[in-house]
């Protein structure tokens, strides 16, 4: 008896550390515009463009009411434009407030750029306010931002998988076993909001999968 308790005992803290492991939330981003659960403005034009992929398309950032990320796993598939300097998108995390945050976004019309420069130049690792990109390429070329693997085209989706653990980010891309970028992260903040983090253009992000 005394065997059989103790092995029910490690079995039960056994699954439910697992079930702790296995935190994974999926967001269905038009659902959750449609419900209000998207914190959005009207000069944003937030919209739905596929109900089948459940994406939207917006511009700036759209933060995700009452989600907070500490570490883990963010994957998202993303999809830009192929217009020069003008298309990032990506996802920011660890948010006290808009101007306070960490994020990893991209540079699609970089992707293929006939200047080998640029392309390194296609992902980026960056916080706001204290370390925006051209502070960080000024200081540390090409230590926060790299060229992506497998490389997209420019103007269609594309997954992205970014790993914030033990104070590293890393980034996949189309489930790449090859890191993208890896970086240690430049602040202390170790929880906050996530948002779709978008610039100038409008960009597309559709299945959002959040584990931690």
């Amino acid at each position: 008896m005394m065997k059989s308790s103790v092995f029910s005992v490690i079995l039960l803290t056994w699954c439910a550390a697992g079930a702790f492991a296995q935190q994974v939330t999926h967001y269905n981003l038009a659902q959750l515009l449609r419900q209000n659960k998207l914190i959005t403005k009207p000069d944003q034009q937030t919209q739905v463009i596929d109900e089948q992929k459940q994406a939207i398309s917006t511009k700036k950032i759209v933060w995700l009411k009452g989600v907070h990320f500490k570490e883990g796993t963010i994957d998202i598939d993303l999809r830009g434009k192929d217009v020069f300097l003008q298309s990032f998108l990506g996802v920011a995390f660890h948010a006290a407030d808009t101007g306070n945050y960490d994020v990893v976004y991209f540079r699609p019309f970089n992707f293929r750029h006939a200047d080998t420069l640029r392309r390194k130049w296609s992902v980026q690792y960056m916080t706001v306010p204290d370390n925006i990109y051209d502070k960080l390429r000024r200081e540390h070329p090409l230590v926060y931002e790299n060229a992506v693997t497998p490389v997209p085209k420019a103007d269609e989706w594309f997954h992205a998988t970014i790993v914030v653990k033990n104070g590293w980010v890393t980034v996949y891309v189309d489930h790449s076993e090859t890191p993208s970028l890896k970086v240690k992260m430049l602040n202390g903040r170790k929880n906050g909001m996530v948002g779709l983090w978008d610039d100038e253009l409008s960009g597309d992000f559709a299945g959002l999968t959040i584990k931690q």
